[in-house]
């Protein structure tokens, strides 16, 4: 298994970070949080046009690059790092992952060119956002009409396509329909995190079509994946507060010294820089063997509890290390606290990855 980065990635994400570094500066992020749609649709297109990023780990057949995990990862942790505003996570990762792994033959060859090419606003509506066990209590499918009530959707007010993983009667399927078709209300609701717009969306007897049928392990295995990418993303999260505090306590004088030169401050941020770089190194240890198809079971519950812990942990050092001046909305900091908080309950609390994680353990005989 790849323990190390190649050249070629190294260079992707150098690229990467050039151009989130140049279109998400904090005066951006903050444009497009109190924006209507939440993201600004030019740097998208040419986030998927120039840099190719939505399909970086679609299959080339499906018109992405045929990258993994790995890839992916870098993405996301880059877009962490400087807070990305934009369709990527529900329509890059979400909806594409809930196609790759679900859907026929048909509905990939149809729906995955469209979403690697930013093209398609995809986005995956579940009934709940907490596992994958609790998914397909509040959305029905009845001779090809859809009911219910999905109370947390990523992007879905400005989603093309909706995919939804719904109950037939017989077992969980997946479903598509556009996103203005009739019987489908989408209504937006306040979020802590208004970097990651939220809305509520209901059907009453929508007409759906179904591309594919959904098993437990199938299920799954879409949320490993999805979990991985996200940890990714809270990793860069973490990485940029790290990097930020330390840069403010060389900057920050009191008694005629930097702030940083400190005792208790150098402890501090020396606990957090062990703590980042062990989510780190597992992080990329769960793309790795995502990528190879191996490995342990669990590692997908294990870091995003893991990511989740590390990147609320940095939000507070750095909001704490930053003294008064941390709580103001001028500063920047509470971007990525809120987005820490956010993240640390979507797709799973930490708590509820960790009983997951036993779980598997468990059903593996290991204990």
């Amino acid at each position: 298994m790849q323990t190390e980065f190649s050249e070629d990635q190294e260079q992707f994400r150098t690229m990467v970070s050039r151009f989130l570094q140049e279109k998400s500066q904090p005066t951006a992020v903050r444009q497009c949080m109190e924006s209507d749609a939440g993201y600004d649709a030019s740097v998208w297109q040419q986030l998927c046009s120039e840099v190719g990023l939505a399909g970086t780990h679609i299959p080339e057949a499906y018109g992405g690059f045929g990258f993994g995990p790995v890839e992916l990862g870098i993405a996301a942790e880059e877009m962490g790092r400087y807070l990305y505003c934009g369709p990527f996570f529900s329509s890059a990762v979400m909806a594409a992952y809930a196609l790759l792994h679900n859907a026929d033959e048909a509905a990939k060859d149809a729906l995955l060119p469209g979403i690697a090419a930013g093209t398609t606003l995809a986005t995956l509506v579940l009934d709940s956002l907490d596992a994958p066990a609790k998914i397909g209590s509040g959305l029905a499918v009845a001779e090809g009409r859809l009911s219910g009530t999905a109370p947390l959707v990523v992007d879905a007010h400005i989603a093309t396509q909706l995919l939804v993983i719904a109950n037939h009667g017989a077992g969980l399927g997946l479903y598509s329909l556009p996103g203005d078709s009739s019987g489908v209300s989408v209504e937006t609701v306040p979020a802590l995190d208004p970097t990651r717009k939220l809305a509520k969306v209901e059907f009453a007897q929508a007409a759906v079509e179904q591309i594919g049928e959904v098993s437990a392990d199938s299920l799954n295995t879409t949320w490993d994946f999805v979990c991985v990418a996200l940890a990714h993303e809270m990793i860069g999260g973490a990485r940029h507060l790290l990097d930020s505090t330390i840069e403010y306590t060389k900057m920050r004088y009191q008694f005629g010294r930097p702030i940083g030169s400190f005792q208790g401050l150098k402890h501090r941020c020396a606990d957090l820089l062990m703590e980042v770089e062990m989510a780190t190194a597992a992080v990329h240890h769960a793309a790795r063997c995502l990528d190879a198809g191996e490995g342990e079971p669990y590692v997908a519950s294990m870091v995003k509890a893991m990511a989740s812990d590390t990147y609320m942990k940095a939000a507070k050092e750095a909001i704490q290390m930053r003294g008064g001046i941390g709580f103001t909305w001028e500063e920047d900091t509470h971007l990525w606290y809120k987005r820490a908080k956010s993240s640390e309950v979507f797709m799973g609390t930490p708590n509820l990855h960790r009983e997951r994680m036993m779980g598997v353990i468990e059903a593996q005989g290991s204990l």
